[in-house]
Parts: C-alpha cells; structure tokens; sequence
C-alpha cells in the first residue's frame, strides 16, 4: 500500500516515546499501524470522525502510517451521536479481520457519520450498520423466512439462534421476538418505538456470540445520563 489511500482513525493510543499505535479502517479493511512523532500535524489529524488520506507501508502485521492528509472537515458528532461514533468504532476493531478489505462497509461507515452528524435518530443509523456488518462477514440471516423454510408468521414467537436465524417456539421465552416485530423489521418500520426496541434486542443477541465476555465500553457512555 505505497499510494495515499482515503481512511479514517477508528482508535490510537500512545506507544513507546513519541509515537502512537493507530488503528485504521479504509476500502482495504482494518488495518493496525505505528504514526511516528505523534505530536506533530499528522498526529493531531489522527483521531476519529475524520476523511483522512494516508499512505501505509510495511509487510509485518504492523504497518507504518505517513503522510497524513484531511480530505475534508471532521464529522462533529455530539451528544449520543457522539457515544454511537465510537461505538461504531469499537465494533470494528472488536469484529473486523486484520486487512480484509470490506469496501461497501467502508462507504456505509462514512454515510453513516455523516447522517449522525447532520443529527438523525441515531436508533435506526446503529441497527442498519449492525445488520450490514453482521452480513457481510458472513453471520448474516432472513427476517422472512424461520429456520425450517417456512415464511415468518406475525402470530407466532421465535428465538433467535445466532448466525441461523429464526426457530418458531411455542411459549414465550426470555429474548424471544414476536413474529409481528421480526415483519416489521424488515419493512424497516422505525417509526414505532416497539420496532426500534425489538431491533436493539436482536442485534444484541446476534452480536454478542462474536464479540465475546468482554463488555465494550462505548455502551457504558450510552447508560450515563448526559449533562
């Protein structure tokens, strides 16, 4: 990767002296690299929620990053658009492969800190993102049809099987979805605040085989009353 490549910073902390481990994330994938002298212009463009352009060098699993560049103004993202940013953020560091390139979850990325930016609910922004990341590293599954091929019914109760999909279920049970709320989903319904819950619970469950024990932390930024 020797020619400019457009990318934002998904996280970066300080590493050894003067420098900062970045973790970066573009069409190319997520990719972990080491910005020398952190302190200096590139090392103050290198935060979240800004178009960047850098160019990445190296063979090791630890790239260098040069020559960093604003593409344009930095997203300003405040509030819970702000705490949904880094969440966005945490789920792909947490989930994405080390350089498999994803370049149709790059282009949502940026439309979707553009939206939270202009100030749109921020509910239907995550759970879009969620679904389509969720897909395209290959957990993804039908809102239409129940495990057992047969069309999902707005009258009956379903558990979510993580990386399946849908099993009818005869009585309810904890985290289950009414076959109602899963249609809706689908529809994209997210004017009904009982759609919007449904689609918070569901992607908790489908996420959460894949992100492990370990609690993210942009979540606990979402229970603490704002100021």
């Amino acid at each position: 990767m020797q020619a400019s490549e457009p990318l934002f910073v998904l996280h970066a902390r300080p590493y050894r002296e003067s420098s900062a481990l970045v973790d970066v994330f573009g069409a190319f994938g997520r990719v972990r690299t080491v910005l020398r002298a952190a302190r200096s212009r590139s090392g103050s463009l290198a935060r979240p929620f800004i178009p960047l352009e850098a160019q990445l060098s190296g063979r090791g699993e630890l790239k260098n990053l040069q020559k960093v560049a604003a593409l344009a103004p930095p997203y300003l993202l405040q509030g819970q658009a702000l705490f949904s940013g880094f969440y966005l953020n945490e789920l792909l560091v947490r989930l994405l492969p080390a350089e498999d390139p994803y370049p149709a979850l790059f282009e949502l990325y940026g439309l979707t800190l553009a939206a939270l930016a202009q100030g749109r609910p921020v509910e239907p922004l995550l759970r879009t993102f969620e679904w389509r990341l969720l897909d395209l590293l290959g957990y993804g599954f039908s809102l239409s049809l129940a495990l057992d091929g047969q069309a999902i019914d707005a009258q009956r109760l379903y558990r979510f099987i993580p990386d399946q999909g849908f099993e009818a279920v005869d009585e309810v049970r904890p985290g289950c979805l009414a076959g109602a709320e899963i249609l809706a989903l689908e529809r994209g319904e997210w004017d009904d605040p009982t759609v919007v819950r449904a689609a918070k619970r569901l992607m908790r469950q489908a996420l959460a085989p894949h992100l492990g024990s370990k609690p993210l932390m942009s979540r606990e930024l979402f229970a603490k009353p704002s100021e």
